[in-house]
């Protein structure tokens, strides 16, 4: 079975450096053009989006989320004073 090296790091995370050891000029890739939405596709888009999300805006809210949530604010509201 094949065990880990815990000196080795994740190749992923490790930072990439050029010859010498020096950081690497980054490639700029030029866009042609931006991607323009005209009116209607943003209405269209603005629609879809209200539809998924407003069932989430609406769910009723954890009463421990919204005990933390007063806890904040009474937290906030006394260190504003002091």
């Amino acid at each position: 079975m094949p065990q880990s090296d815990p000196q080795r790091a994740d190749p992923r995370s490790a930072p990439r450096t050029g010859p010498g050891g020096t950081q690497p000029a980054l490639r700029v890739v030029p866009i042609p053009s931006r991607p323009l939405l005209d009116a209607q596709t943003r209405l269209r888009l603005g629609h879809e989006l209200r539809a998924l999300y407003d069932p989430v805006i609406d769910e009723a809210l954890d009463p421990r989320l919204a005990e933390l949530l007063q806890q904040l604010d009474a937290d906030r509201a006394g260190g504003a004073s002091g």
